[in-house]
């Protein structure tokens, strides 16, 4: 699947146009209101962004995992909460039923993501399994042609907004053999809903609690139809996912880098502009420099995937999407804590966006894998598999 060069120019400058003009403007509201307007959820719906990782035959943009991360880019320099509206459907909420979902399941729902009336979040993660996603308690024990489903998730983004979780439960003995997913409605009788998460960021993001006790689902809503092969559909969305957050993490980086320069020009100390101190062009200098490492990386690792994707055998790309993951959320927040430097006090006062960006980005280096599992990816891979 991809989208034709031009068309996918006029849709990157759609989308730039829209963060610029529409997105930016609205910052300040999201941060005080911690939500994000419905009349830009809507504006959302109207430009395809909950389908664009969709193939087009389910009504999706479908574009491939480079354009994907273009868009990603534009997204990622505003509030990173109007990316996360979108960022289940576009990613981990539906690729798992586009990777392995029966053809019924993916007839039946990946219209419906993609056009943004359906919201489907993750919910892999638990009180006490995270990291360590083999090690889930979240039980679905057979009751005929269903299974009844007992347990609690955590930290599911989206869930308030949600109308059905890719839910990962055990059917099975222990490790990750034992592990369905599983489409669950969100209005399904047994499951409720925890108090909003209060986080040190991402404000307009929306985080919770899904509790689920005794919630009966069809055998026929595990995606793929057989038992037991969660864990591995759960890990095969990953490497798209870590992609598309680490082009947000660039397309951050860049934000704060503008934020740091324009300041850098405008204030003035000792009588001239402190963008003319050595020191202060450093920092400039690191940021730029690690923006471009990073992002010329995960343009390398996606046209990559796109090949692997179209039927060229590359055995490291899933180790080198964890390096992109690691370096460019690293990266995103040392060119954050450089911004605060830069603007000085005015970098730890609320009304300056470095501030809040700063807390922002801090939780890209602890979802879709923390930066020390992406160590133990890379790690291992090198032992295991390259001479």
């Amino acid at each position: 699947m991809s989208v034709d060069h031009e068309t996918f120019q006029l849709l990157k400058q759609s989308i730039q146009r829209f963060v610029r003009e529409r997105l930016v403007p609205a910052e300040d509201q999201v941060e005080e209101q911690d939500e994000v307007p419905s009349d830009i959820i809507a504006e959302l719906r109207e430009l395809g962004l909950f389908g664009i990782s969709i193939p087009e035959e389910y009504g999706g943009i479908g574009l491939t995992m480079a354009q994907e991360c273009e868009i990603a880019y534009e997204l990622g320099q505003t509030a990173l909460a109007f990316r996360s509206v979108v960022g289940t459907n576009i990613g981990i909420g539906s690729q798992g039923i586009l990777m392995d979902g029966t053809p019924e399941q993916k007839t039946d729902y990946l219209p419906r993501i993609a056009a943004g009336e359906l919201v489907v979040s993750f919910a892999l993660t638990e009180p006490d399994a995270g990291s360590d996603a083999a090690s889930l308690t979240t039980r679905a024990v057979a009751d005929g042609n269903d299974y009844l489903i007992t347990g609690t998730k955590r930290y599911i983004t989206n869930a308030p907004r949600a109308g059905a979780f890719t839910l990962m439960a055990r059917t099975g003995g222990p490790g990750a053999s034992g592990i369905t997913a599983f489409i669950v409605p969100a209005d399904a009788s047994g499951i409720s809903l925890g108090k909003p998460d209060k986080k040190m960021g991402q404000r307009g993001t929306k985080t919770c609690d899904v509790t689920l006790d005794h919630v009966r689902v069809p055998a026929s809503q595990i995606i793929g139809g057989v038992a037991g092969r969660g864990f591995k559909t759960a890990m095969k969305v990953l490497d798209r996912g870590r992609l598309h957050i680490s082009a947000i993490a660039c397309g951050m980086a860049h934000r704060i880098l503008q934020e740091s320069v324009a300041y850098a020009r405008d204030r003035k100390q000792f009588g001239q502009r402190i963008g003319d101190f050595q020191l202060i062009q450093a920092m400039l200098a690191d940021s730029q420099a690690e923006l471009l490492a990073g992002w010329s990386m995960v343009k390398e690792v996606a046209l990559r995937y796109d090949a692997k994707a179209f039927g060229v055998a590359d055995a490291n790309v899933s180790m080198q999407a964890s390096c992109a993951k690691m370096f460019t959320t690293e990266m995103v927040g040392r060119v954050a804590d450089r911004g605060v430097q830069i603007h000085g006090g005015a970098g730890y006062i609320n009304e300056y966006k470095v501030e809040r960006f700063y807390r922002d980005v801090r939780l890209l280096r602890l979802y879709e894998g923390t930066t020390q599992i992406q160590q133990m990816v890379i790690g291992r891979h090198l032992i295991d598999f390259q001479g």
